[in-house]
């Protein structure tokens, strides 16, 4: 039974939350500031955390950095719950390290649909671990038991939904891949065109990967269209070294 922390100060909302929640299943505590639900994110260890943003004490913002900067907490997948609509709030949810965002009032199905995602995804190693899938093109190969990347000659560390996020991407390479696949494929449900969300972790990613994250080489945006990885491959890169090494003669 997968255990689940809701952090929310407001109790019709942290109750109506945990009774659905319960009723699919779920052991679920519950706490109403950001420090009780800190100290009990570290205490229990839950498989989720749903976090509300304005919380009493310590906001949610803070609440979701502080658990990604320890190391028992850093990989629990965390959905933010709150009134904050707006694109700028979302994507500094994203940005302190939520997997994703469910703006009040929702829907209980749709709140146990994103909860569902969020578990698949972080009950198991990868997808790419099981099946033959590829893995590697030219400076890019993925290592599914560790979430990692090795880029070139450095291992890039990844969270669990960037690692998707380039899975995804790398299956397709030079292809466009739109935001409704990526959405489905990634996140696990049906998108409601919220490109905000794929458009934060693209940065991200950017930000581990790309020279020059403002310019991007192989992480690209085909606008109107989605992203496409585009890398170099095997031969290429021969050829490139190659060329540097008669360079210097």
């Amino acid at each position: 039974m997968a255990r689940i922390l809701v952090i929310d100060d407001d109790p019709a909302i942290s109750e109506l939350v945990a009774v659905n929640l319960e009723m699919a299943g779920y052991d679920v505590s519950q706490a109403e500031d950001g420090i009780k639900g800190q100290a009990l994110a570290l205490q229990l260890q839950p498989d989720l955390i749903m976090l509300d943003l304005m919380l009493p004490r310590v906001d949610g913002f803070t609440v979701c950095q502080r658990l990604r900067r320890d190391e028992r907490t850093a990989e629990i997948p965390v959905l933010m719950l709150t009134a904050l609509s707006q694109t700028q709030d979302k994507v500094e949810g994203f940005n302190a390290g939520a997997d994703d965002y469910l703006t009040k009032p929702f829907e209980v199905e749709e709140m146990l649909a994103r909860v569902r995602a969020l578990l698949r995804r972080t009950d198991r190693i990868p997808q790419a671990a099981k099946h033959s899938e590829i893995l590697n093109y030219g400076p890019l190969t993925l290592v599914p038991e560790r979430f990692e990347a090795i880029w070139f000659t450095e291992t890039v560390k990844l969270t669990h939904l960037e690692f998707e996020l380039l899975h995804c991407l790398l299956q397709r390479h030079g292809q466009t891949v739109s935001p409704s696949d990526i959405l489905k494929e990634v996140w696990g449900y049906d998108p409601d065109d919220d490109i905000e969300t794929i458009r934060v972790h693209i940065r991200h990613l950017r930000t581990k990967l790309e020279p020059d994250p403002r310019h991007p080489r192989y992480i690209k945006t085909v606008y109107g269209a989605g992203y496409c990885l585009e890398l170099p491959s095997v031969e290429q890169l021969e050829e490139v070294a190659v060329g540097h090494g008669s360079s210097h003669e």
